[in-house]
């Protein structure tokens, strides 16, 4: 009967999304209510990800059954979104994914396909790993359609969409699936790796790659930082601490600010079974402040110090593996079976270390791009840049700035977003967001 009664509540109050131009002068205001369920955030903040949409305010309010979420979006460039047909899509995705996840309460994220197979790996990073799974996979026959490769604490994961070259649809001959397996776990065991790589292989369907990625790291214990390995650039800093008067643990977090940066977060504490009953997130001057007043799945408070150790680390390896590292080079040139495999080689060749890969075909035209560093860890020698862009060709192979780094806005100053007394520990109780649980 319970079940029953959620169910008409959820028909009688369908999702409502507002998308708003006049509310703010330097943003576009984003408005989701909803009926409450687990996942909605998630499913909010993903969509606004895939759309490419800069995150610079936004306020979380999921009291009492009911989702109330406002967003603060821009473009890369820091612009309102304008165009009409941009402003009805992003609403009726929203309104779409919401009402489908309260309808069916299905998976967030997952992407029915049976076009490709997918294939996960996990295991120890090394210098020419990526070169050495592209190489397997071009002598088998596999075509990489697109690919998401994450680096960090020495752990690799990686999400590989392949077709069948003879076919150009997924791989069905159990026999070639096998030695798929066979060859690409020799690959990633390594000669010191302590910890058994993990693969998997499915025609059927995938997760969202960005949280697939969160979910494979978070599983192979990349939170777990090794003495030899340093994060080079600027560490986060995360807090886990107690709200008893009101029964909330709050995580305060303070970054670099950068696109997908709150769902990275969202994601993390989505797959760790926590719930974000209220939060906050303020960005500016290339900075960003996040808040959340969470609870576990079975409505308590985060309850020992070493719980809320464990939060610290997740949040802070999740802000970290998408964090830039290296020179970012973009390829961009016409597609053809084994263009991965040759590109990769031509990095390991001369002393490159791929850090992070995005790869991507489409209407015939590969789009990839890559963060390197040499094989220690350190910037690039220009005149090895200049020497690979001879061997690939400068017109398709070009550096990129560090395009990572959210806009700063004219018209906005450091004042406007209290940073310097934000930091020191002032909560967004302050600001006033949080008076239905008072």
């Amino acid at each position: 009967m319970d079940d029953e009664f959620a169910k008409l509540i959820r028909r009688i109050n369908p999702p409502r999304v507002a998308v708003d131009n006049d509310a703010c002068e330097h943003a576009t205001v984003i408005q989701v209510d909803s009926v409450n369920r687990h996942g909605i955030l998630l499913e909010v903040v993903q969509v606004l990800a895939d759309l490419n949409l800069v995150v610079t305010k936004a306020y979380i309010s999921s009291d009492a059954g009911w989702f109330m979420d406002v967003f603060y979006v821009t473009d890369y460039e820091g612009n309102k979104i304008r165009d009409g047909r941009t402003l009805s899509y992003i609403q009726k995705t929203l309104e779409t994914k919401v009402y489908f996840l309260n309808s069916l309460g299905s998976s967030v994220g997952v992407i029915p396909s049976k076009e490709h197979t997918s294939i996960e790996l996990t295991g120890s990073d090394r210098p020419g790993l990526v070169s050495e799974v592209s190489a397997v996979l071009a002598d088998l026959g596999c075509n990489v359609v697109n690919a998401e490769i994450w680096t960090h604490n020495a752990r690799a994961a990686a999400v590989i969409y392949v077709t069948d070259q003879s076919t150009g649809h997924a791989i069905e001959d159990p026999k070639k699936l096998s030695m798929i397996k066979e060859l690409l776990l020799n690959v990633m065991k390594g000669n010191s790796d302590f910890r058994t790589p993990r693969m998997s292989i499915s025609s059927s369907g995938v997760m969202h790659r960005a949280r697939r990625l969160h979910q494979m790291l978070f599983a192979d214990r990349d939170f777990e930082r090794p003495e030899n390995v340093k994060f080079e650039s600027a560490k986060p800093h995360v807090t886990v601490q107690d709200c008893s008067d009101r029964d909330y643990t709050v995580a305060t977090i303070r970054s670099l600010d950068r696109p997908k940066l709150l769902f990275d977060t969202i994601c993390t504490l989505t797959d760790m079974e926590y719930v974000v009953f209220h939060g906050t997130v303020i960005t500016g001057r290339m900075e960003a402040y996040q808040e959340y007043y969470i609870r576990h799945v079975d409505g308590f408070p985060i309850s020992s110090e070493a719980e809320q150790q464990r939060v610290v680390e997740c949040l802070e390896a999740a802000i970290e593996r998408r964090a830039s590292e290296g020179l970012e080079l973009e390829l961009f040139t016409d597609d053809r079976f084994g263009l991965l495999s040759d590109i990769t080689r031509i990095f390991r060749e001369n002393g490159l270390c791929i850090r992070r890969a995005e790869i991507s075909t489409k209407d015939g035209k590969a789009k990839d791009t890559f963060f390197v560093t040499d094989v220690n860890g350190n910037p690039v020698d220009p005149k090895t840049v200049d020497l690979i862009q001879h061997q690939i060709g400068q017109a398709n192979l070009q550096v990129k700035g560090n395009s990572f780094l959210s806009p700063k806005h004219p018209k906005e100053t450091a004042g406007s977003f209290l940073f310097g007394s934000l930091f020191k520990g002032r909560s967004f109780q302050n600001f006033k967001l949080i008076k239905s649980c008072s």
